[in-house]
């Protein structure tokens, strides 16, 4: 007898009555088909579950009690819960009488312990990594270490309804977010759930938060411009459809203002936007969020909003969430693009999960896969082949430096992820240079690829005259007699910079920016007085549009300059320069 007790299985059924002997036959014979092997039955009086029982074998549960059968009906209710046609007296009616319950082992696990955000199980043995599980208080968790006997769940809800030695269950599923058309033009938290008090929103499915990376087959190269209509960025680093480009620099510098821009000008264009706030102050996304709709923009625009007053677990899911949600448009043939502000906060909350999972910390104190957290995200942007539609998603991920330091080890890592950075200095930006791009730092690995050919020729020395401009600027710093020609070079390398300077909302479309570029490279502007360019440039694309606007139709039509058209628009500036100079 003892030989058969430790081969066998053991079995507990949990009751308020005792199984008679015709019942616990009809359990062995249940359970010994279901595993195959001898069972050993046992019973535990239980007035939790009157009106049923509980039968638990290992981690393996089957729930027969009035709960279960309730917590089974309610997810009935769940999984038709899409049916909006019909209404919902016909809908509980429908639920109700086609529902019979069914006898299913659920794994179960206990909750060990549990405290800032983080539930640590043991029991659940079969559960998989990122897996989610539902604690018996109703509170959802992922699970995010795996130990020999027990496992680490973060939490998406508040911790005190979750108890030491309560139950845990599997459900099979992955962490994922609801998504469809209709979370265009509202803001949404992580998980799905609408902040902007407009009432429910209806999604048309549901896709995991996290998903591998398309394969190089699946891709096409980047061809094709995202137009930011800031002339710095699209004259000398454009953005690709299908890009990630990083945008980095200290705080205060200006990044939010121009992905705001880049946003702003993606209107009309075809363009879905998702912008993935991390950390930030609430009131600051709503500001964001009030821009957006002032300018129009949040008719095509989701706002994902994880706020500091968060905890860790939903910063954590939030770029993953709104990626997720970018790859259900990029299915169907959409150009998405995705600003995740910031990347360094989603790091520290990173952190922050796994040294409370008590994972080794490594250099300063980031555990040994944070490069991995943020390639598996970035690497979901792609531009699709024609074959899968076409759809692409173009990343600009935010990183925040510490007194301009690039070397640091969160932005070298998302530096060798992305395809390119613009980089924000603080001096520049406090001289009055804005936006404040370092022509130095800043680079698009993807270059004249992702620009018309109009923009490619009229753009083709800038970088070169500026380089030439900065070096030139150093070595006469500690000079005071300079011959003429290097004051020329000075003169116009200060012009160039000048005009980089752009307003924030002032957008410049392709061909407006085609024209300043001929007209500058052209040494046109040379002569105007350096505070007096801002009007010159205004000026000069009102005369151009008056004087010549077959010159703008067709560099809007052909996307390409013409050697005709670039002297006539050198001959228009020179002619406006010198009435300009009248003034």
């Amino acid at each position: 007898m003892s030989e058969l007790n430790s081969s066998a299985k053991k079995a507990v059924i949990y009751s308020a009555v005792a199984p008679d002997e015709k019942q616990r036959e009809r359990f062995l014979a249940y359970l010994t088909s279901k595993y195959g092997t001898q069972i050993e039955l046992v019973w535990e009086k239980s007035d939790k579950f009157s009106g049923g029982f509980r039968l638990a074998v290992d981690s393996e549960v089957f729930d027969w009690s009035v709960s279960g059968k309730y917590r089974q009906l309610r997810e009935a209710m769940e999984r038709t819960s899409d049916k909006r046609d019909s209404d919902i007296i016909s809908l509980l009616r429908d639920t109700i009488e086609n529902f019979s319950p069914d006898v299913v082992a659920e794994e179960v696990g206990m909750v060990l312990t549990v405290g800032d955000g983080i539930a640590t199980v043991s029991g659940l043995d079969k559960v998989t990594y990122g897996e989610i599980v539902l604690f018996a208080s109703g509170v959802k968790g992922m699970v995010l270490e795996l130990r020999k006997n027990e496992i680490g769940c973060i939490l998406f809800d508040d911790d005190d309804s979750v108890l030491a030695g309560s139950y845990v269950r599997r459900t099979g599923k992955t962490a994922g977010v609801p998504v469809g058309d209709a979370f265009i033009g509202r803001v949404i938290n992580p998980l799905g759930l609408p902040i902007d008090g407009k009432g429910e929103i209806k999604s048309a499915g549901y896709f995991p938060v996290e998903r591998p990376a398309p394969g190089i087959i699946e891709r096409s190269p980047v061809d094709t411009p995202l137009e930011t209509g800031i002339l710095a960025i699209d004259s000398m680093f454009p953005i690709g459809r299908g890009q990630r480009e990083l945008i980095i620099g200290d705080r205060q510098t200006g990044k939010t203002a121009i992905a705001l821009d880049v946003i702003l000008n993606q209107k009309g264009k075809d363009v879905i936007c998702i912008y993935v706030a991390i950390g930030q102050k609430a009131s600051s996304v709503a500001q964001l969020a009030e821009k957006l709709r002032a300018n129009g923009a949040l008719d095509y625009t989701v706002v994902v909003n994880a706020s500091a007053s968060e905890s860790a677990s939903i910063q954590y899911i939030a770029p993953y969430a709104g990626c997720a949600l970018g790859e259900y448009f990029m299915g169907r043939g959409k150009d998405v693009l995705i600003v995740y502000d910031d990347l360094s906060k989603h790091a520290v909350a990173y952190r922050a999960l796994s040294l409370l999972l008590e994972r080794s910390p490594g250099r300063e104190a980031y555990p040994g896969d944070v490069f991995y957290l943020h390639s598996r995200l970035l690497e979901r942007s792609a531009k699709l082949s024609h074959e899968l539609g076409g759809g692409s998603i173009t990343a600009l991920p935010i990183v925040e430096t510490q007194a301009g330091d690039v070397s640091a080890y969160i932005p070298t890592n998302i530096i060798s992820i992305t395809d390119g950075q613009i980089f924000l200095e603080s001096d520049l930006f406090f001289s009055g240079q804005r936006p404040a791009v370092n022509v130095g730092l800043s680079v698009s690995r993807v270059g004249g690829a992702a620009q018309t050919k109009a923009m490619k020729s009229a753009s083709g020395a800038i970088r070169l005259d500026l380089a030439q401009y900065r070096e030139m600027e150093v070595f006469t710093q500690f000079s005071s007699d300079l011959d003429e020609a290097t004051k020329n070079q000075l003169a116009y390398g200060q012009g160039l910079m000048r005009l980089l300077r752009q307003e924030q909302y002032r957008h410049l479309s392709q061909e407006e920016q085609v024209v300043l570029l001929t007209a500058a490279l052209g040494k046109a502007m040379v002569g105007i007085p350096l505070n007096r360019i801002g009007d010159y440039k205004d000026g000069l694309l009102e005369y151009v549009k008056a004087n010549a606007s077959e010159v703008l139709t067709e560099l809007q039509r052909t996307k390409v300059l013409s050697d005709a058209a670039k002297e006539r628009i050198v001959t228009l500036a020179t002619e406006f320069a010198k009435e300009f100079s009248k003034d």
